[in-house]
């Protein structure tokens, strides 16, 4: 059985890699109550893990072993065996905590696993499922913590999850080729006359500019029908989960204001000034679920 002081010590590690590396996602962490804001960083350390593991320099092959060993490791620790992790005897408390099914974790390292073998997507609908497998399961994890009543809000929260998915991937463009990935789908490119050398210049052409449009758009509509989530999850949640879709929607408005170029202005986001003023107005009970929604 695990030792009450070796738990502490594992929260207490989770807690430091989120606020360390969750650099968006930990604005919204702050304004939970504590056994949330801990179960959040404990299965974010989890998820992190199998990012770093996937995105790291060594060969293909190694990171694949690098998954399988990550997956053996989630089943051994909701067995209740961590094997001397530092993250998993938390992760493991807040899954039971929070009675958080083990088939997200596994649909999550499912995603991990794409990110070494696909690096282009066809139609949306491949793309879809990558974005729910990496940030869909995301969304469920957190509603569980944040606490719901109707279950339709199992529904809305892959929604919340792939909005951000597709921010994320729209913001990264030419980092991710850089990388060798390209995420927009190549009907979509076929669509706008675009190809995917195009993500390797230096300014946007017409062209991708439009291609960039209609991905926003896109992702604004995932914005649209997530947002009933916030009235559904519990009410000492809520300001964090507006925060989160705030700073998210934020980011996609920036590429709206750079004329979707991101090619020219790499990485668009929210400076911490603007991300500790959503949070404060957060706190404070001032927010409005319309603000994380697009303006026509």
């Amino acid at each position: 059985m695990l030792d009450v002081k070796d738990l502490a010590a594992s929260y207490e590690h989770c807690r430091r890699l989120a606020r360390a590396a969750a650099r968006n996602f930990y604005y919204g962490f702050a304004l939970l109550p504590a056994a949330k804001r801990d179960a959040l960083c404990a299965l974010y350390a989890f998820m992190r893990h199998a990012d770093d593991i996937s995105d790291s320099d060594k060969a293909t092959e190694d990171k694949s072993e690098g998954l399988k060993a990550w997956r053996v490791a989630l089943d051994r620790a909701l067995e209740g065996e961590y094997d001397g992790s530092r993250i998993l005897p938390a992760f493991h408390h807040a899954v039971k905590q929070f009675k958080i099914p083990a088939a997200y974790f596994h649909d999550l390292m499912d995603g991990a696993e794409m990110d070494l073998t696909v690096k282009v997507y066809p139609t949306f609908k491949l793309l879809e499922r990558y974005c729910y497998c990496v940030a869909g399961t995301v969304g469920l994890c957190c509603v569980h913590v944040f606490g719901f009543e109707d279950s339709t809000a199992l529904e809305f929260a892959p929604k919340l999850g792939i909005a951000f998915q597709l921010t994320n991937i729209l913001r990264d463009v030419p980092e991710d080729y850089s990388m060798g990935r390209v995420y927009l789908p190549e009907e979509d490119l076929a669509r706008f006359s675009c190809t995917a050398e195009d993500f390797g210049s230096d300014a946007a052409s017409p062209a991708f500019t439009e291609l960039m449009r209609f991905e926003t758009s896109r992702a604004w509509q995932y914005y649209a029908e997530g947002a009933p989530l916030l009235n559904l999850v519990n009410t000492d949640s809520q300001a964090a989960l507006w925060t989160l879709m705030r700073i998210y929607s934020g980011i996609l408005e920036k590429i709206e204001a750079i004329r979707y170029d991101v090619l020219a202005k790499r990485h668009p986001g929210l400076s911490p000034v603007e991300k500790a003023w959503i949070m404060l107005r957060a706190g404070t009970g001032l927010w409005k679920p319309e603000l994380c929604l697009r303006h026509t």
